[in-house]
């Protein structure tokens, strides 16, 4: 009897195969693409995501007051805006999965006030004057 069980593609997989969109709302602010669950036939790819997520995979970062788990993979990091547990795909609403490219610096962990999100920028560091006063 063969396997009636079907495997999941690879999440690489599904996130190639996803219709892509860039928010561009934050265009300059804070570049993004992001998919619609539901309405980009993208349920496949939000239960791929959230269960590495949930597996423990995720890195929990910051951006500005707001702190999530987001998943790095590739050139980009991904998150979605409530916590996977509350995912309810019957809900009237929506879900959104969001996806950035790397800066490759403590942007991609911790966004503060000062911050950038444009790519030839650095964060801001504070500088000290001797004797530990702020310049």
């Amino acid at each position: 009897m063969e396997n009636e069980t079907r495997q999941r593609p690879h999440i690489m997989e599904l996130i190639a195969n996803a219709p892509w969109r860039e928010a561009i709302t934050y265009r300059d602010s804070w570049p993004h693409e992001y998919v619609v669950v539901r309405k980009d036939g993208q349920e496949e790819l939000l239960a791929a995501f959230c269960e590495r997520i949930e597996r423990g995979e995720g890195i929990e970062c910051r951006f500005f007051h707001q702190t999530r788990p987001y998943l790095f993979l590739g050139d980009h990091k991904y998150w979605i805006m409530v916590d996977c547990g509350e995912v309810d795909l019957e809900a009237e609403e929506d879900e959104v999965l969001n996806r950035a490219r790397l800066y490759g610096d403590r942007r991609d962990f911790v966004i503060q006030w000062g911050d950038t999100g444009k790519r030839g920028d650095y964060p801001v560091r504070p500088t000290f004057e001797p004797g530990g006063t702020r310049a």
